[in-house]
């Protein structure tokens, strides 16, 4: 048996003891002096008192008021659902408690019975129960549907989810051939929400994509100012004394800017369009001439240079070295590095 711990009427931390349950479960097991009758699917009866109904349920509560009797009982119907639900459902308002069975084969009604007559703690129980264990491809679409009518909105996403993941599956359910053929807008909504995260995840690949390209870039001109300014192990500034058995450089992308370097300085085609290694290499020393902060002192060849270069390019071409050089420091947030311009200061020069 699963319990809610309860309060007690005294203030603290105290719970509600097991005799104490227990005497609430036997108040409604055996009906003692019960002036409710509740009438169920296929002519079923349980008896309870008012007292409990009316301060367990608002909506109870109302019809209580209501209520037509014979006597001193008064007499209300629940359908819609099947006896044995209403009568877990009737038996948690006492006690706050339910069997683990039970809750496992009459959960969803249960849900359904909680949101339409306001018990917050047996709807909470019957979310996490289905979360937590219940939730199955068989059932996904029925509990989809319930919680979009019960309020159920974390239900919501989860279903959503499981039924996009496993949409195979769950098209050839009982569950969505019922929905199928009784709300077709709602496939519809479904399987346009699929097309929706379809491409959702392509835009998200190929902007992390996008992103690992920048990263690479931003890189390749860290490697750039370094072998140019302290030089690397066997190639570095003609006043640098290189030494082989100096520390493994920490640049990733060092290795490979010095092996294009020592290709660009012995190239035969070593202009812009006649060799695609050179080609690049003209490309990177043109995007670090627009990334530094500082060409004056800078002892990356031909930064200067291309500095000047800048202020004659066209308009449409300006631009799109701009765009670049701003995605490469947004994507690495490198504002205030040392040889390097702010994202911020890209837009100005």
């Amino acid at each position: 048996m699963n319990c809610r711990r309860k309060g007690s009427a005294t203030k603290g931390n105290s719970c509600a003891s097991t005799a104490t349950r227990d005497l609430w479960d036997n108040l409604f097991d055996r009906g003692y002096r019960a002036d409710v009758t509740i009438r169920t699917n296929d002519g079923g009866i349980i008896y309870a008192h008012a007292s409990v109904l009316g301060m367990a349920s608002p909506v109870l509560r109302g019809m209580l008021k209501q209520a037509k009797g014979v006597g001193h009982k008064r007499l209300i119907s629940i359908h819609g659902v099947q006896h044995d639900a209403v009568r877990v459902f009737i038996r948690f308002l006492y006690s706050s408690c339910y069997e683990q069975e039970e809750m496992k084969e009459l959960v969803l009604p249960l849900l359904v019975l909680s949101h339409a007559f306001v018990v917050p703690q047996l709807k909470r129980i019957c979310e996490q129960q289905l979360e937590n264990s219940l939730l199955t491809l068989d059932n996904v679409v029925d509990v989809f549907q319930l919680s979009l009518l019960c309020d159920a909105p974390r239900l919501v996403l989860l279903t959503h989810r499981m039924i996009l993941r496993n949409i195979k599956a769950v098209s050839a359910t009982e569950g969505w051939i019922a929905m199928k053929r009784s709300h077709p807008a709602l496939e519809k909504e479904i399987l346009e929400s699929m097309i929706y995260e379809e491409q959702m995840e392509k835009e998200r690949i190929r902007k992390f994509n996008e992103r690992k390209i920048y990263l690479q870039l931003y890189e390749a001109m860290e490697a750039l100012v370094h072998i140019c300014r302290d030089g690397c192990r066997t190639i570095g500034p003609c006043d640098k004394d290189l030494k082989d058995d100096q520390k493994p450089c920490t640049y990733e992308a060092c290795k490979g800017i010095e092996l294009l370097v020592r290709h660009f300085a012995g190239c035969k085609l070593r202009v812009p369009g006649g060799c695609i290694h050179c080609k690049r290499m003209w490309q990177l020393l043109e995007l670090h001439s627009r990334l530094c902060a500082d060409s004056g002192s800078c002892r990356v060849p031909l930064c200067r240079n291309f500095k000047d270069k800048i202020k004659k390019q066209f308009k449409k071409d300006e631009m799109k070295w701009k765009v670049l050089a701003k995605k490469i420091l947004s994507t690495k947030r490198i504002g205030g590095e040392p040889y390097f311009l702010s994202s911020k200061s890209i837009a100005s020069y």
